[in-house]
């Protein structure tokens, strides 16, 4: 097991909108050993006012890095969107020597300084690497057997890939190696890699609406059962929002949508209630269904 320690950055819309992922995510950190230690007053990352002043969306992502800087830990997230937004900072502040002089004089008004020296790791990340696949994979006593579901990254995990560097935007595959070693199955569909649309809601929700509803039918028509997501805003427009697209449309999907450490959980054997699945707005007993009860025996 791991015994890492890191500075949980948890963002804005997981604690009011989306907090299974957060309940669930604590709740596999802590089977594995891995330590969230709560950054004190951290603010938001600085993505939404980003369009509105750029510079002031860096200086607010310095000052949960100096935060973090001064616990000594690195950042942990679950959020795509304040990953890519401190992953950027920190990688463009670290090498543009200007930029960082003149962001450091804003925050000496708050007796803070950036220093460089620590880095941003999103959740799926750790998993993957820190903890790795083989290990997941001996903790895995309620194996899926038979269960067909869809993926989706989300765009900040992956763009823009020269600072993110996380995986090939084209064809990524960490998030895919994380479901199989459950015992499901990764179907491909149409325009998989294609934004969910949350990031517009707010302005015309027509347009987030329209392109959920043609991912969603993409993934009905390959034979997915449920999708598998990484991103809080995209959660939010596949599974609050299914029923409102249904609607719209007059179509049914019925595809419940997992964080993707509910999944895991499950398939290690954490109950429902733990991993908070009851707060999913579509059901996931078609998931539930295809757990395998035998315990499986490590040699």
């Amino acid at each position: 097991m791991t015994d890492n320690k890191y500075a949980f950055f948890i963002g804005c819309l997981i604690p009011y909108r989306e907090l299974a992922y957060e309940i669930s995510a604590r709740r596999i950190a802590k089977k594995l050993g891995i330590k969230l230690i709560t950054m004190p007053d951290a603010n938001c990352c600085g993505l939404p006012i980003d369009p509105v002043n750029h510079e002031m969306s860096i200086a607010l992502a310095a000052r949960n890095l100096c935060i973090a800087e001064d616990m000594g830990l690195n950042i942990i997230t679950l959020c795509n969107g304040c990953f890519a937004t401190l992953t950027k900072t920190n990688k463009q502040l670290k090498k543009d020597r200007e930029l960082r002089q003149r962001v450091n004089k804003y925050l000496a008004d708050i007796s803070l300084e950036f220093k460089g020296s620590i880095e941003v790791k999103h959740f799926i990340e750790i998993l993957a690497e820190d903890v790795g696949i083989e290990k997941l994979s001996e903790l895995v006593t309620k194996p899926f057997n038979d269960l067909k579901v869809a993926e989706h990254y989300g765009c900040h995990f992956l763009r823009p890939h020269k600072y993110l560097e996380t995986e090939n935007p084209e064809n990524p595959t960490v998030l895919t190696k994380l479901i199989e070693l459950t015992g499901a199955t990764v179907v491909d569909y149409l325009d998989e890699s294609e934004c969910c649309g949350g990031t517009v809601l707010g302005i015309d929700p027509n347009i987030p609406l329209s392109l959920a509803r043609d991912k969603l039918k993409n993934i009905k028509e390959a034979g997915a059962e449920a999708i598998i997501t990484i991103c809080p805003n995209c959660h939010m427009i596949y599974d609050l929002n299914q029923p409102r697209i249904e609607k719209t449309f007059s179509e049914t999907y019925g595809l419940p949508v997992l964080h993707y450490p509910q999944l895991l959980g499950l398939a290690m054997g954490i109950t429902p209630e733990e991993l908070a699945l009851d707060e999913l707005r579509v059901k996931a007993d078609k998931v539930l269904s295809r757990l395998v009860e035998e315990i499986k025996v490590k040699h």
